[in-house]
């Protein structure tokens, strides 16, 4: 293979294919990039085994000469070292040559390495072509389901089908629902009344896709029985999608509630960070004192010592109530509905609560009191 490229372009592959990469692997394939020179471009591929990305310099863009002097073939480099390397070099233009299957060549006219690289053979490709249930949903759309419902799943390894994230698609509605038992997270938003699938993706590698869509207008999804694609601007990510029954979460948000508070999102938000400096750092409990004349968060620590703060600006509708609940879940789901104001619905003192966004009944999450002493 060899070929001269433009350096920008080149890197903003790189760049967008090493988010696939392990940092560490005992495998080497898994920390390596394969450069594929073929009839689409050179295509600049990544993965971990479990998200798989390629990206495509084309041979133009518009007028404009991107890839030339070339010879298609293929090969493996570090991924880590290949970046640096066409990060910090200074032309504007990249050569490009494998030197016996052992030796990839970079000059720029100035700066010359030579870096050891693989035969392409080497590396497990995987199928990158649509399959399953296709369809295509705007990348405004896509980030909102994820970002409202992904950061609810469950880091913890004991029960991997609570780190994926639930996705439905069924009569014109894409339902994305997120839980890791004590909390949940419920995003809707529409989508081709043609599409209709069940899947479960792994809620990291959804915030990592949502993050990489920049400028990409649309996204074309496509879900198979063991994984989904994602294609834009020129990049395909492929996931694969975590395998097992995720629990049903359809009846546990109530319909109906007791008590309702409306309060400011960002005045609640600053006396939760304040207050929550005194509760204990492994379990951030605060507790709400509430009533139609005052709302007051306060937390404690035996440790050092106790804080309260009264908010301000509210409504409050119902009987007196005192809740406890982890301050950062009620942060996260704040923050989340992205709302100049909130609505927080209650059933009692230890039932599961919920914030709203009183604009926009697309969005619900769910919360499960704690119990202090």
């Amino acid at each position: 293979m060899r070929l001269t490229v433009d350096k920008e372009q080149f890197l903003k592959a790189l760049n967008t294919a090493n988010k696939a990469v392990a940092s560490k692997s005992p495998i080497q394939t898994m920390t390596s990039l394969k450069l594929e020179l073929s009839d689409k471009g050179l295509e600049v591929t990544g993965t971990n085994g479990d998200i798989t990305i390629r990206t495509i310099v084309p041979y133009k863009i518009g007028e404009k000469q991107v890839i030339k002097n070339f010879t298609p073939g293929a090969t493996l480099v570090s991924a880590k070292i290949l970046v640096e390397v066409v990060r910090k070099v200074s032309g504007e233009e990249l050569v490009m040559d494998v030197i016996d299957d052992a030796i990839l060549k970079v000059d720029d006219g100035r700066s010359s390495f030579k870096l050891n690289c693989q035969n392409a053979d080497e590396f497990v490709d995987v199928d990158l072509e649509p399959a399953g249930t296709t369809f295509e949903i705007s990348a405004t759309d896509l980030t909102a389901l994820v970002e409202q419902s992904a950061f609810a799943a469950s880091n913890k390894e004991q029960r991997p089908i609570l780190k994926a994230l639930h996705l439905e698609a069924e009569n014109g509605r894409l339902i994305a629902t997120a839980t890791d038992s004590a909390r949940l997270a419920r995003k809707v938003v529409p989508v081709d009344p043609e599409a209709r699938f069940v899947c479960n993706i792994p809620a990291r590698i959804a915030l990592d896709i949502v993050h990489m869509l920049d400028t990409a207008p649309a996204v074309r999804v496509s879900v198979s029985s063991n994984k989904a694609l994602f294609e834009f601007d020129g990049a395909t990510v492929s996931s694969r999608l975590t395998q097992g029954d995720y629990p049903l979460t359809r009846s546990i948000i109530p319909s109906t509630f007791n008590d309702t508070l409306e309060v400011n999102a960002q005045e609640l938000l600053a006396a939760l960070e304040r207050v929550r400096i005194l509760s204990n750092d492994s379990e951030p409990a605060v507790k709400i004192s509430m009533s139609e004349e005052e709302i007051e968060l306060s937390a404690r620590s035996d440790n050092s010592g106790s804080a309260n703060e009264k908010i301000a600006t509210f409504n409050y509708v119902g009987d007196d109530l005192e809740v406890s609940f982890n301050s950062q879940f009620v942060i996260d789901a704040v923050k989340a509905v992205k709302a100049e104001d909130v609505t927080i619905c209650f059933l009692g003192q230890m039932k599961p609560f919920v914030v709203k966004n009183p604009k926009d009944d697309s969005v619900v999450e769910l919360i499960t009191p704690m119990r202090i002493n």
